[in-house]
């Protein structure tokens, strides 16, 4: 009896297609968010320095 491999390799595809796909649409969530609403520049919530200074707030 042959074991098939096929719907393993299929349900990792869409598994990894998922998570690919929330990392994208969480990163746009964070431009808009830091970019649109806070009215900063959109590419700069992606820099080391405005996490450190969030977390700052935190701590």
């Amino acid at each position: 009896m042959k074991f098939d491999f096929k719907p393993i390799i299929t349900t990792i595809l869409w598994i990894a297609l998922f998570l690919l796909l929330a990392l994208v649409l969480f990163a746009i969530g964070l431009m808009i968010g830091y970019g649109g609403l806070g009215n900063g520049e959109t590419m700069q919530v992606f820099q080391r320095e405005t996490w450190e200074h969030i977390l700052d707030f935190i701590r």
